[in-house]
């Protein structure tokens, strides 16, 4: 059957009507979607979630002004256009600009948990949560530019309670002030998943103070134990570290000082400064700068000085300011740090390795901090808390380092005072203490009769072994010396080196000649045997003069003349090494006795000492 030209031509004009119509309700259709915002989609609480990461769950808009109400913000008709965040959005709100955030949030009916909304960010300059009870809109507000008694929540950072009845959908809007660029984490949360929470950071926190707590304390008792002023100052440099730490995380403001907000968040820039500056200086006297680098260390002290005056200046500037040359100043003095440690454990300082390692984490940390406060980095709980983790590194590698210079500078005292009561050479007694300590013998043997010998000992050969050998071999003569001496000696016996190749001894309890005749032979015998396999081969050559309390009495210095005269009476040679000096109340000599051993004094002795001896005593002058 054929179909009429006329009606076919009828039917394609209406297919292309009907077509046209199709298109114009299409566009029509898109244009009204794209002008009518979608309904937020509810967030459902449920218990066994515990927290929720909302970050992305709401929607932004960003007030350039900062002067929205909460009425503008919830009109339907009014300017503001919600969109969906992304993940990590940095926000640059500066000053005046604020953001908007707006939650959906669905509780069961059959829901028990007490839910929170939290902001866990411990610097966030002001967070307020706005709800709806039915009637009107209620605000809440928290953050570093209140004190946190006036949270309505007080803690580290700021959270709040949702007031959600059960089997309802209500609107939450949060508005952020805050002015260096981030991005801001909002977490829902139950209030026993919270609780817990909360718990868990402050242990470790807890820890991490109290270690350095009771480093701080340890720091002053060593001061004051040992008198080291170092100890004292390194506790000041911990307690201003620690404070500063306790600052940026929040336990401060919530612990320490939880009504004052005069200064809003000005105290967390001025204890950095503080803290950045004692280290400063607290490294620069530890590494030893100003007896090294006097013109390095004058600049050092320069930058020191100026940040602490920098300190005071926070409340007084604008904080993108502040916190722009906050950042400025710590990463110079991090890195100046660095370089003065890394210079003096090259010059072979071991202080300087253990300051490196203790700043090389800080140094990472800070730079991730300086990072996230120019919006750089996104926050995290990494960047949040590195600096806490680097500062308790860093604080017992410093003490670490403290020590190992504390016990150089007293090894360097003790050796100094020991120069005073020492000889450097041979480290026996030093001249002036033995005289002493002879005053007190004779002193003693006139008052209790106590009998005592004093020997003085001259190496004869050593000026021979000097212009022979070399000042080396010469002084390992009168070491070797020391040696022989000693072993012949008992712990009680005072030994000193009163002159260039001189010992004087002052053996107690002894009253008889053949004692001292006895150490002196052997001393002699073992003098002219030479150490094996010594080279060159020297043998040592001892005169020996001694007297007896029992048999002469005499001052101090009279008896250091005596011996001194008596020894300067013996050649080179002589066959009677030994000799004593001639008793008060002389008795014939004992038949058979060795004369060769007791010296004959009726012949009067020679006054001048040989050229090798340095005399104490009346003839030093």
């Amino acid at each position: 059957m054929s179909v009429p030209e006329s009606q076919a031509d009828d039917f394609i004009r209406m297919l292309v009507r009907l077509a046209g119509a199709t298109l114009v309700l299409l566009a029509c259709g898109g244009a009204f979607a794209q002008n009518t915002p979608q309904r937020l989609q509810p967030i459902v609480l449920q218990g066994a979630l515990e927290a929720i990461d909302a970050e992305m769950l709401g929607e932004a808009w960003v007030d350039p002004t900062g002067t929205a109400t909460i009425t503008q913000v919830n009109s339907a008709h009014g300017p503001v256009k919600f969109v969906q965040p992304q993940a990590d959005t940095i926000y640059s709100l500066g000053p005046q600009a604020v953001l908007w955030l707006h939650y959906r949030i669905a509780r069961p009916r059959d829901e028990r948990q007490n839910w929170l909304l939290e902001v866990p960010m411990p610097l966030v300059d002001l967070v307020t949560v706005f709800q709806h009870d039915g009637n009107r809109w209620h605000a809440e507000s928290a953050g570093d530019n209140l004190a946190v008694a006036q949270w309505p929540e007080p803690g580290r950072h700021p959270f709040f309670r949702l007031d959600l009845q059960p089997g309802q959908v209500r609107d939450v809007y949060v508005r952020i002030r805050h002015t260096t660029a981030v991005n801001f984490p909002v977490r829902l949360a139950t209030e026993a998943w919270h609780n817990q929470r909360i718990q868990l950071e402050y242990l470790g926190l807890g820890m991490t103070f109290g270690a350095l707590v009771l480093l701080i304390a340890a720091c002053l008792a060593q001061s004051w134990v040992y008198r080291d002023r170092v100890y004292a100052w390194y506790a000041a440099y911990a307690t201003v570290t620690t404070l500063a730490v306790a600052t940026y995380t929040g336990v401060a403001p919530h612990l320490l000082w939880p009504r004052f907000g005069a200064l809003g968040d000005s105290p967390q820039a001025m204890l950095a400064f503080v803290a950045a500056a004692a280290a400063l200086l607290f490294v620069r006297n530890l590494i030893g700068l100003p007896t090294r680098f006097q013109l390095v260390d004058r600049v050092i002290y320069g930058l020191g000085i100026a940040g602490l005056a920098l300190a005071l200046t926070p409340p007084f500037m604008s904080k993108m300011v502040g916190l722009s040359l906050l950042g400025g100043y710590v990463v110079l003095t991090v890195l100046i740090n660095i370089v003065i440690a890394l210079v003096a454990w090259r010059r072979g300082d071991v202080v300087g390795q253990w300051v490196l390692y203790a700043y090389l984490p800080l140094t990472l940390a800070v730079l991730m901090s300086v990072m996230r406060i120019f919006g750089w980095v996104p926050l995290s709980f990494g960047t949040q808390y590195a600096v806490v983790v680097a500062m308790a590194i860093e604080v017992p590698l410093l003490l670490v380092a403290l020590s190992i210079r504390s016990r150089e500078r007293h090894g360097a005292q003790i050796r100094e005072q020991a120069l005073s009561t020492q000889d450097a050479l041979t480290g026996l007694l030093a001249p002036h203490l033995f005289n002493d300590r002879m005053q007190q013998v004779v002193s003693r043997y006139k008052r209790d009769q106590e009998s005592a010998a004093i020997v003085f000992i001259d190496l004869v050969n050593y000026p021979r072994i000097k212009d022979y050998y070399g000042s080396a071999v010469a002084e390992q003569s009168l070491l070797r010396s020391v040696i022989k001496l000693r072993r012949l000696l008992r712990d009680v016996d005072t030994v000193s080196r009163i002159g260039e190749a001189r010992f004087g001894v002052i053996l107690e309890g002894v009253d008889a000649r053949t004692s001292v005749t006895e150490r002196a032979a052997r001393l002699i015998a073992a003098g002219l045997m030479p150490l094996k396999g010594l080279k060159p081969e020297v043998t040592l050559q001892f005169h020996i003069a001694s007297v007896l309390l029992d048999e002469r009495v005499m001052e101090p210095l009279e008896l250091v003349d005596a011996l001194s005269d008596l020894l300067a009476g013996m050649s080179p040679r002589t066959r009677r090494p030994i000799r004593f000096l001639e008793p008060e109340n002389t008795h014939p000599a004992p038949l058979g006795a060795d004369s060769s051993m007791i010296d004959d004094v009726s012949r009067p002795l020679p006054r001048q000492a040989p050229e090798n001896v340095v005399p104490i005593g009346r003839n030093a002058a």
